[in-house]
């Protein structure tokens, strides 16, 4: 008899195959729970690395499986999603605390979408985190705001609360010039909130609109739910 494949090291990123997998995990969360998908999981699990004191595993384990938290069903296996979730968790707190460029999970849906439009999944997510931990939000620093002004310009105006400084900050800020512009703006506003919540002394300071450039990050087909608008409003001041 065989032995059992060993399982990938948990600082080794997720491949393609892996990535699918998760997904299909994900899909396979029964209702009437609602789980993130690849998107909002990637946006979510950035806004729970940038809060100023750690979020324990089990606080913010438990919405990755339903938006609001609720608890899975009594015999439904988890493990091997959140060995997945775990991993790609380890990977972007590395590339966090080390102020390195990573790839956000961003699917390109249709060729002619708005850059804006195409990553809002990953924006909502982040704003999902930042609506159970809201710790980064009370800091209304100016090195705060306008990091936070480039995500949350995706959103319609309307949806943002009691936020007149965000949009005015939004308003000044030039549409991306295209997707990958767009994930730009992800990765070097995910870096600037870092050095406000995360500080650590002789750290490379990304550079707003410039640096690396690449296509969408991510890899694997697109998940279904990706371009859901976001749950709920997400007022950065609650």
């Amino acid at each position: 008899m065989s032995a059992a494949p060993a399982p990938a090291p948990t600082n080794t990123p997720l491949t393609d195959a892996e990535m699918a997998e998760l997904e299909r995990r994900l899909d396979a969360v029964p209702a009437p729970l609602e789980p993130l998908d690849l998107m909002m999981l990637d946006g979510y699990l950035a806004g729970v690395l940038l809060q100023p004191e750690p979020v324990a595993e089990a606080q913010w384990l438990r919405h990755v499986t339903d938006a609001d938290g609720r608890a899975l069903p009594a015999g439904f296996d988890a493990a091997p999603l959140h060995a997945l979730v775990r991993r790609r968790h380890a990977e972007l707190n590395r590339a966090i605390h080390g102020r390195q460029w990573f790839d956000p999970w961003v699917f390109e849906l249709d060729e002619d979408a708005d850059p804006l439009e195409t990553i809002m999944p990953w924006v909502a997510g982040f704003a999902t985190a930042m609506e159970f931990f809201p710790k980064l939000m009370r800091n209304e620093s100016q090195q705060v705001l306008e990091p936070l002004a480039v995500l949350y310009r995706v959103f319609d105006p309307e949806d943002l609360e009691d936020a007149d400084e965000l949009l005015e900050m939004i308003e000044m800020i030039e549409p991306p010039a295209d997707l990958a512009d767009a994930v730009e703006g992800l990765v070097t506003s995910t870096l600037l909130l870092a050095d406000v919540s995360r500080p650590q002394s002789g750290a490379a300071k990304p550079r707003a609109g410039g640096g690396r450039r690449p296509g969408p990050g991510g890899a694997g087909r697109p998940s279904q739910r990706a371009g859901q608008p976001p749950r709920g409003k997400p007022g950065p001041r609650r």
